[in-house]
């Protein structure tokens, strides 16, 4: 599979995300981002939508971990693939969602998770003779 979208500005979707409490997130994820994150991880994965339902009554702490999750798969794909630097993790989107809500840490933990998620996909391309 090829990739379309190699770039997207993390910090600006945690944003947007943000300030919609997740429902920015519940559209998004349907245009494309669900299946392109199923293809690179290999399964079919729980859908976002289920996951925020689910973080409705648990204060949004189910949709932490389920993204959580998915960040520690993404990083480990990462790491198969040979690519090096900073990478998304559980810890890492757990954290910043956390201890640092007031200091706009979502936006930075969706930064590096899009980042990482970036550099997956030009890897893929690049291995199947995709753009570089």
């Amino acid at each position: 599979m090829r990739f379309q979208h190699t770039y997207r500005p993390g910090f600006l979707l945690g944003l947007i995300d943000f300030f919609t409490a997740g429902l920015f997130f519940l559209i998004y994820m349907r245009c494309g981002l669900q299946d392109e994150l199923d293809e690179i991880l290999g399964r079919r994965t729980q859908r976002y939508g289920v996951a925020y339902l689910l973080g409705i009554p648990t204060l949004f702490i189910y949709t932490l971990v389920w993204m959580g999750r998915i960040a520690d798969e993404l990083r480990a794909v990462a790491l198969e693939l040979g690519i090096e630097g900073r990478l998304t993790s559980y810890r890492h989107m757990f954290d910043w969602n956390v201890f640092g809500l007031l200091l706009m840490g979502p936006a930075v933990a969706t930064h590096r998770f899009f980042d990482t998620l970036n550099k997956v996909e030009r890897e893929l391309n690049r291995r199947s003779g995709g753009q570089p």
